[in-house]
């Protein structure tokens, strides 16, 4: 036993570290929510992306960037890519329903915009064959996200058309969302991120910094290397 014992050490010294998949948000053709001032969300998740690998790295993790290029648009060749890693991330920014939605002049052009919400959410599914990974791993982002700061929007639970998401775990901004096909068709565990609402004119500013999206990263990497520890 006193041999076996530096052996097994060994082993657990050696162990590769977790991978994580790290999915850029939509894609040229379709580059999602437009920011109060213009800006297309995938420039948003571009920017945070690879803040977030940056970060991960830091943590002693492996990473691979998808969809940075903006070319991937087939939603299951994403997670496709991603069948070696140990966790996938898609990383997004929001928008509210078009009923929340007013105007406003910004650079002499009118742009809609809405200062009701503003936060991160994170959403799940239950068709995804590691859920309870999946949700662990949210609430630990989500865990790390409020200590850094930061708050959940909580809006995606109203009962409206286009929301009524329902709480997985209200306290860290979790939701079930069973149908997002990166989700639902990942083969390991995985965790959609709204990391802050752009139509929303402070806020947009605030994800669109440098200092903001520092701090939004490093608290992300931090809850993905404490959940991925667990298992």
């Amino acid at each position: 036993m006193r041999a076996l014992f530096p052996l097994l050490l060994c082993a657990a010294v050696s162990a590769p570290a977790a991978t994580v998949a790290i999915d850029v948000g939509h894609f040229i053709e379709e580059p999602g929510a437009t920011s109060a001032r213009g800006r297309p969300e995938l420039d948003f998740n571009r920017d945070l992306a690879v803040e977030i690998e940056s970060a991960a790295r830091r943590n002693g993790l492996r990473t691979m960037l998808i969809g940075y290029d903006g070319f991937m648009s087939r939603l299951t060749a994403r997670t496709a890519a991603a069948r070696n890693a140990d966790f996938f991330l898609a990383v997004h920014h929001d928008s509210v329903q078009p009923q929340f939605l007013e105007t406003w002049e910004f650079d002499r052009v009118e742009r809609p915009f809405s200062d009701r919400y503003s936060g991160f959410s994170l959403f799940v599914s239950r068709k995804n064959a590691a859920v309870k990974r999946s949700l662990s791993c949210a609430s630990a982002i989500g865990e790390a996200l409020r200590h850094a700061g930061f708050s959940p929007s909580l809006y995606h639970a109203d009962p409206i058309p286009g929301e009524n998401k329902p709480f997985a775990d209200r306290r860290n901004g979790v939701h079930y969302y069973d149908n997002l096909i990166v989700l639902k068709t990942a083969r390991t565990p995985a965790v959609l991120l709204e990391a802050g609402v752009i139509v929303n004119r402070d806020e947009e500013l605030k994800v669109q910094s440098e200092e903001t999206r520092t701090r939004i990263a490093a608290a992300v990497a931090q809850g993905v290397e404490r959940c991925l520890a667990r298992f």
